[in-house]
């Protein structure tokens, strides 16, 4: 979901464009009068037994949701949607075994058969080393039993799915529909396309962190149209209920919180190897599903008709592919869209890295000394909520254009080296490898608190600390004291992992941005014609940021300004739009 990149990767790029055709938001965009488009949803009835064993039906509960309006400011004909829709392209060490302060203590709170447990690296440098999501029903401690050792049918008698548990899709739903209500704007979208069913044959595999808000996404996808196998791209992030409900009404899930990396490939596995079913699409979180279909299944993937990429690292992962003429596929990088940087990167974080912390350490924020590494969209976030807390906030940087921003946003920046024997926490946000390496943590106080909030557990040299003179002691769910011989403790978060999504939550509405983001630019590849895409990274087209954006305005009761006919040709517009051009940075 986060990331902590902002590394500018298309400086080097060509502009070329690409020709877009009249139909992508034909299934969307109203010309003419205002239009409403509202959202009924109803919460699911549930049975109450009371002593006497008197059965009460609840009441269907119906809430409404505010109305999306497309006004007049954003009328457009369709050759003028066709030349706005223009794409843009872009371009070990063996480990010791870790002391415990007791012997029944386990490093993993989800074993597994030993069998299935890698100690090493398989294929690339895989989102497992980002667990994430506290927000799950259930725990998946609660059974031993590996999914892939039993069998289970859903209602409909189907077992093409292996999940935790198929009994807790009740639950599930009940999930779903909570975030549906702050997601109003990617069911009106649904509602709209729904009847003319854009995706229509496309067999969409996924590879994302399989939450109520993803499920929203994907039960999207299918109304319109779309067939779906999914996998999580992490092995901590999966709401075990979630997937559940998802297996419920069709769609295949193979995925449960706490899996190895054997399983981790294991379900990347099922979902692409499937005689009866061969996929078409790709929508992917970090990458692992690309790579792995590139590398097991090249004739598979030379089918593929587009890719959906919202992670830096992913990102990054198909830019060196199209850099060594290997990508065969066209590609949208959702990452560097503005919806996705400015929202999801920055105001996701903003909130999150806060929740995070509380929920771990319940730590009071005020006149603590807190250094963030890295001030893109990520670190501007967690830095503008520790201040206004009352911390003491100090940046580290590469980048002097950050460094200069985060001087006029009035932190000061510093090498690490300078303020760590003082400093009361470290967040790690740059999406680059040992940030904090083992002679700095070696250095801190008593007591000092280290955490992650990039993609990877790369950015924290963890595996320094794994060695025997060093005692691990397990606090609680996702924290640990890492204790050094003199007594001193350091207290790590997620093991060097993914703070907001291991240990807390993330905003809904900010997921509907990126989800809404994802779902189109998954509409334009499928429906483009031939040729219109080559095999190359494309950002997403200006006005599809606009669009996505106007559609979550109606929440806040926001009323746009119109251009007069005079201004728009003072400034060289479209009153529709776009409003700034591909090179503006918001």
């Amino acid at each position: 979901m986060t990331r902590a990149c902002d590394v500018d990767k298309h400086t080097q790029e060509d502009n070329r464009s690409a020709t877009s055709t009249e139909d992508l938001l034909s299934f969307f965009w109203v010309p003419g009068n205002e239009r409403t488009v509202s959202v009924n949803m109803s919460e699911s009835t549930g049975e109450a037994k009371q002593a006497s064993k008197e059965v009460k039906e609840s009441e269907n509960v119906a809430e409404k949701y505010s109305a999306l309006t497309v006004s007049k400011n954003t009328e457009m004909n369709m050759e003028e949607l066709s030349s706005a829709f223009s794409a843009v392209p872009t371009h070990k060490p063996v480990k010791k075994q870790i002391q415990f302060v007791e012997d029944k203590q386990e490093f993993s709170r989800f074993p597994t058969k030993a069998g299935r447990r890698s100690l090493s690296r398989s294929i690339s440098q895989s989102s497992t080393d980002s667990y994430s999501s506290a927000a799950s029903y259930t725990d998946s401690s609660d059974d031993e039993t590996s999914p892939r050792d039993k069998t289970q049918v859903n209602s409909k008698g189907s077992g093409d799915f292996c999940v935790k548990n198929i009994r807790q899709a009740e639950f599930g739903r009940r999930e779903i529909e909570i975030a549906e209500q702050d997601m109003s704007a990617l069911l009106a979208l649904r509602k709209r396309a729904q009847s003319e069913k854009p995706l229509a044959g496309a067999k969409i595999v996924g590879c994302t962190h399989i939450t109520a808000q993803t499920a929203v996404l994907i039960e999207t996808l299918v109304a319109l149209g779309a067939q779906c196998r999914w996998t999580a791209c992490n092995i901590y992030s999966t709401q075990n209920e979630v997937a559940a409900a998802l297996s419920e009404i069709g769609v295949a899930v193979f995925a449960w919180k706490g899996e190895s990396e054997d399983d981790f490939w294991w379900c990347i596995d099922r979902c692409v190897n499937n005689e009866e079913w061969q996929p078409n699409m790709i929508l992917d979180d970090g990458g692992d599903l690309t790579h792995w279909m590139y590398k097991k299944y090249p004739n598979v993937f030379k089918k593929i008709r587009g890719i959906v990429e919202e992670s830096v690292t992913g990102v990054h992962r198909l830019y060196q592919l199209s850099k060594a003429g290997k990508l065969c596929v066209p590609a949208m990088n959702v990452n560097d869209s503005v919806t996705k940087q400015k929202f999801d990167n920055l105001y996701c974080c903003r909130e999150s890295i806060l929740d995070g912390l509380k929920r771990t350490t319940d730590v009071m924020f005020g006149g603590k000394q807190v250094v963030v590494c890295g001030y893109g969209e990520v670190g501007k976030g967690c830095c503008a909520a520790l201040k206004a807390l009352g911390a003491i906030v100090y940046i580290t940087e590469i980048d002097p254009i950050c460094a200069l921003q985060a001087c006029m946003d009035g932190f000061r920046v510093v090498k690490l080296n300078e303020v760590i024997r003082q400093v009361d926490i470290i967040i790690t946000c740059t999406g680059n490898k040992n940030v904090v390496t083992r002679d700095q943590l070696d250095r801190m106080k008593n007591g000092s608190i280290v955490c992650n909030m990039g993609h990877s557990n790369t950015e924290i040299d963890v595996a320094s600390l794994r060695t025997p003179e060093l005692t691990w002691e397990r606090v609680r769910s996702q924290v640990d004291h890492v204790i050094w011989p003199d007594g001193k403790r350091v207290i790590l978060l997620a093991e060097g992992r993914l703070l907001n999504l291991s240990c807390s939550t993330v905003p809904t509405f900010v997921l509907s941005i990126t989800a809404t983001t994802q779902a189109l630019a998954m509409i334009e590849l499928y429906n483009a014609p031939e040729g219109r895409y080559k095999q190359d990274v494309y950002l997403l087209p200006k006005k599809m940021d606009e669009y996505v954006a106007s559609l979550h305005l109606a929440t806040f009761d926001a009323h746009l300004t119109e251009l007069s006919d005079e201004q728009a040709k003072y400034l060289g517009l479209n009153k529709n739009g776009p409003f700034k051009p591909n090179y503006y940075r918001y």
